[in-house]
């Protein structure tokens, strides 16, 4: 197996148009053509941890967070990130990362520590904004479902929980095929009236591409007539952070103390206690304050992410339960996720979660 096809698994799952605009999410380091030896899953690629790949046998190393942010004029050895390159480079071990793009992607990390912690009913805090188009085509009525089928696996029609989703419209079309042209129905010279199906679809700005190349080489007309529009409905199945539902309420102390204990959180803070019930939560993994107004507005009893600042905390005791439990700690489990996109694929792949633990961040 190669690396390549490890890559492409990944991406299919987290496609890195989600990744936030800061972000350098993807391949960092390595050829992907070559063959896969076994991959070591972690959260931060550190000098132990390729050093865990080398011990291993191991030539991929899969993490969440990038190894590189910045550009670089020279690599000495200088810092950890440069070690790790060079070291990366001599082993031949390819370095590849899923990060912001994982965040947002559904079934990601934020998913991940939902089910952690028992929540139900999981909608997406803030849904990503100006993602969607619609495609409009125009299909003779006996090769409609040929075409709407194809449009559907290369990524179109997903609203919400439902796939496979149109709107279809019979119709009739006209054209007069020039000279030079091969028409699939009608003859040169003459007007043609064609029975038609118009097909509306719904797809993600990012697969605009794909869905064009598979429409053209699936539809029957020499030259097919489609319309795109960019839509400004929220995409409610990628953004950040999550909302859900306990299956029963705990107390605000009993729900921390359960938190604190699931993620191993050698400190936790949080804001004043004020005796409420807990049942919605809202969560963002990582540095997830930016949410703390869409978490107050989505009316959640409590906001769980791995960074606050100092000054957030201040006046929002009556408005909610909010709980730090840390970078790492919020985000460790993200391992797991990788594991099982490979696992299903790949069922005879030699995987290992990474035994090191890289928080920089020591409680005393």
């Amino acid at each position: 197996m190669k690396i390549k096809e490890i890559v492409s698994a990944l991406e299919r799952f987290a496609p890195l148009p989600l990744q936030d605009g800061f972000d350098n999410a993807g391949l960092q380091i390595g050829l992907t053509d070559a063959e896969a030896t076994g991959a070591l899953l972690c959260l931060d690629v550190t000098e132990a941890v390729l050093d865990e790949a080398i011990a291993l046998g191991y030539n991929l190393v899969i993490s969440h967070h990038p190894l590189i942010f910045k550009g670089y004029k020279s690599i000495t050895g200088k810092d950890y990130v440069e070690r790790c390159i060079l070291k990366a480079i001599k082993n031949d071990i390819v370095i590849y990362s899923a990060h912001t793009n994982l965040d947002n992607a559904q079934g990601g990390v934020n998913y991940k520590i939902a089910e952690k912690i028992g929540l139900k009913d999981l909608k997406v805090l803030e849904p990503k904004e100006n993602s969607l188009m619609k495609l409009v085509t125009f299909v003779p009525a006996a090769q409609a479902d040929m075409v709407r089928n194809a449009l559907f696996a290369a990524g179109c029609g997903n609203i919400g929980n439902y796939d496979s989703c149109s709107y279809n419209l019979e119709g009739e079309g006209t054209f007069r095929a020039k000279e030079g042209t091969h028409p699939f129905c009608g003859t040169i010279g003459e007007l043609h009236r064609e029975g038609e199906v118009r097909i509306e679809t719904i797809l993600p700005v990012f697969k605009k591409s794909e869905v064009i190349r598979t429409l053209l080489s699936v539809h029957p007309y020499e030259e097919p007539a489609f319309d795109l529009y960019l839509l400004q409905n929220d995409w409610t199945q990628a953004g950040s952070g999550i909302v859900g539902e306990l299956e029963e309420p705990e107390t605000e102390l009993e729900f921390l103390k359960r938190i604190k204990k699931t993620f191993e959180v050698g400190c936790l803070r949080h804001n004043k206690l004020t005796g409420r019930e807990i049942r919605k939560v809202a969560l963002c993994g990582g540095a997830g304050a930016f949410l703390l107004s869409q978490a107050i507005r989505s009316g959640a009893d409590v906001f769980i992410t791995g960074e606050i600042k100092y000054h957030d905390y201040f006046g929002h005791e009556g408005d909610i339960l909010m709980a730090e439990i840390g970078h790492y700690e919020s985000e460790q489990y993200t391992k797991e996720i990788f594991y099982s996109i490979i696992r299903d694929l790949f069922p005879n792949f030699a995987l290992q979660l990474s035994k090191i633990n890289t928080n920089p961040i020591k409680y005393l």
